[in-house]
Order: C-alpha cells, then structure tokens, then sequence
C-alpha cells in the first residue's frame, strides 16, 4: 500500500509546483506591466521638469544676455568723448565683448536636446561663461572709470 501512495504524493506534488509557477509567472506579468506603466509616467514627469527647467534657463539667460546688450550700448555712448588713442582700444574691447554676447546668444539658440548629462554639463559651461563675461564687462567699466 505504501508503494502505491509515493507516485500519488509525488505526482501531487509535482502538479503543485507547476500551478505555483504558472500563478507566479501570470502575476509577474501583471507586475512588470505595472512597473513599465509606473516607469513610462516617470519617464513623462522627467521630460515635463526638463522642458521647465529649459525654457525657465532660457528666459533668464535671454534676459542676462539682454542686460549685456545695453551695458555694451552705454559702453559705446562713453567712447564717444575719448581721444583718439584711447577710442581705438576701447572700442577694440567693447567689440571683443559683444563678439562674446553673440556668441552666449547664439549657443542658447542652437542647443539641442541630448539629455540630461549634456544638458547639466551645457548649463554649467554656459553660467561659467555668463560669469566671467560678466566680471570681463564689470572689470573693463571698471578700469575706464579710473
């Protein structure tokens, strides 16, 4: 009687194991599906907060590159009462500086999406070179006022 028992419970068993398995691999299914539509709102969250954080740069950098237009503009009007000698260096740095402004302007216009890795690296490279156009125009006022 034993012996016919054993292939019973083994097969029991083995039928057990199978189900199991099959439940698993259904309620994995649904898992990973949830996890894919969970990844994919994320997905348009993160594209939603770069879009933000983009045009909210570019509005401030518009403006930053604005300010220095008309700093350009007051720095133009001053040379009109230098001497001739001086006139020519001035004017020679006035137009290295708005060759620098173009060229901020510019980079901001033709930036292309390509991630956040370069759009973190493009923003940090522009802010440094907002910075030290910044200090070059407040160093150069600063200089001709002497």
């Amino acid at each position: 009687m034993k012996k016919s028992i054993l292939p019973f419970v083994i097969t029991a068993v083995a039928v057990g194991i199978f189900l199991t398995n099959c439940n698993s691999s259904s309620e994995k299914v649904d898992v990973a599906k949830a996890n894919v539509q969970v990844a994919t709102q994320n997905l348009d969250q993160a594209k939603e907060d770069y879009k933000e954080q983009y045009n909210k740069f570019k509005l401030e950098s518009d403006q930053k590159i604005s300010s220095n237009e008309k700093s350009i503009i007051e720095l133009k009007a001053n040379a009109k009462n230098m001497k001739k000698e001086a006139k020519a260096k001035y004017e020679k740095t006035i137009a290295e500086l708005e060759q620098r402004n173009e060229d901020m302007k510019e980079k901001t216009k033709d930036y292309k999406e390509e991630g956040i890795e370069k759009w973190e690296s493009f923003k940090k490279e522009f802010n440094h070179d907002m910075d030290e156009f910044g200090q070059a125009l407040k160093d150069f006022t600063k200089n001709n006022i002497n």
